[in-house]
């Protein structure tokens, strides 16, 4: 009985699901992507899909404590340059669900302490029968320039042992880009909404339904508040939340939020809190990234004076206002204590559950479809 309930989840959420999706065409874009570099590259019918698919993994994650085989003969390593609590551990837990074996490199002990250039030590993997590679680099575009590498160097060489490819999945480099955190961020927001996309209930027909459109989010208002200057996190929310309509308010200090970043970014930009949480209906709450504040960029006390939220200030938003949060958390700097544990406003550790469920989604996607 049990082996019957195990094979039938397995149907449902493994690799004989994605087979089934012969009617979705954006299976057929996920196959022929190889990375996960930035939020921005992926269409509305590739989100819709990687959005459905976590649906479904939340909605049987009481049955994913065992791991399935959707991964079991891949190896995944973890290669992170900056400290990470959150996306490593997250990307680790969804490998293992997923049967992989995961591989953490440790920067500090590895020979890049010796030398070792980021595409030697990608080749390296490689030649160890690594399949992906999870990674976080200080320096922005770095993840994009070794996925570049790799596309040019592994399909020529020549020993047959050796796979053609690996993928490279970005977990934030710099200030560019962190797209598994905007998808999860995504999802939330949605998911709150009642708006994801999901796969059709029957049998036969697995598209997926309610697909994302430029106007899923329209009548939505969001703020993303604090350090937009250094955030990865903002640019990715922002460029999600856009393609599907959204109203989005940047709000900070002059010194975090200058003029350059209006050109860059698009969406509204206010130097007060009153304008940006004006009827908003989701508030994205960044950290304040104090290892950079010795430059000077602005004063802790004067931040909080201004830009801290509280539930004072939430008061200018909507009724039903949500507060979400990438982590880590500095408590009474950009949240009052109170505000960050209230779980009425509070979608901090929602985001944190969906985070392993939203980089299931995307292993699946990237190295679950690939053809046999």
């Amino acid at each position: 009985m049990k082996e019957s309930k195990s094979r039938a989840l397995e149907t449902k959420l493994g690799n004989e699901f994605l087979t089934e999706l012969t009617t979705e065409p954006a299976l057929a874009a996920w196959r022929q992507r190889r990375h996960l570099i930035n939020a921005s590259d992926l269409s509305l019918d590739e989100l819709s899909l990687q959005l459905a698919l976590v649906g479904l993994y939340k909605r049987h994650q009481a049955h994913l404590a065992a791991p399935l085989a959707v991964l079991a003969d891949k190896t995944i390593a973890t290669l992170f340059y900056e400290n990470s609590t959150r996306t490593k551990s997250s990307f680790d837990l969804a490998a293992r669900k997923l049967g992989a074996t995961v591989l953490h490199l440790d920067v500090k002990t590895s020979s890049v302490a010796k030398g070792e250039t980021l595409l030697d030590t990608a080749l390296n993997l490689s030649s160890m029968g690594v399949n992906a590679v999870v990674m976080r680099h200080i320096q922005a575009g770095a993840p994009d320039q070794l996925a570049q590498a790799l596309d040019q160097t592994l399909p020529a060489v020549k020993d047959p042992a050796r796979p053609k490819a690996m993928s490279v999945l970005n977990a934030g480099d710099g200030n560019k880009s962190h797209p598994s955190q905007g998808l999860l961020d995504l999802f939330t927001i949605l998911e709150k909404l009642d708006r994801l996309p999901a796969f059709a209930a029957s049998s036969i027909d697995k598209s997926v339904k309610g697909k994302l459109n430029s106007n899923t989010l329209s009548d939505i208002k969001i703020a993303i508040v604090g350090d937009i200057l250094h955030s990865r996190v903002a640019r990715s929310d922002f460029q999600l939340l856009s393609k599907l309509g959204c109203s989005v308010h940047f709000a900070g200090p002059e010194t975090l939020l200058p003029k350059s970043l209006v050109t860059e970014l698009g969406g509204s930009h206010h130097h007060n809190l009153k304008d940006a949480l004006s009827d908003a209906d989701f508030i994205v709450a960044l950290r304040i990234q104090l290892e950079r504040q010795e430059q000077g960029l602005i004063k802790i006390d004067d931040y909080v004076k201004e830009f801290q939220l509280d539930h004072q200030k939430l008061k200018l938003c909507k009724p039903e206002v949500k507060l979400l949060h990438p982590g880590p958390v500095n408590r009474g700097i950009e949240i009052t204590e109170d505000l960050a544990d209230d779980q009425d406003i509070s979608l901090i550790l929602s985001q944190v559950t969906n985070g392993v469920l939203t980089r299931m989604a995307a292993l699946t996607l990237l190295l679950g479809s690939e053809s046999p």
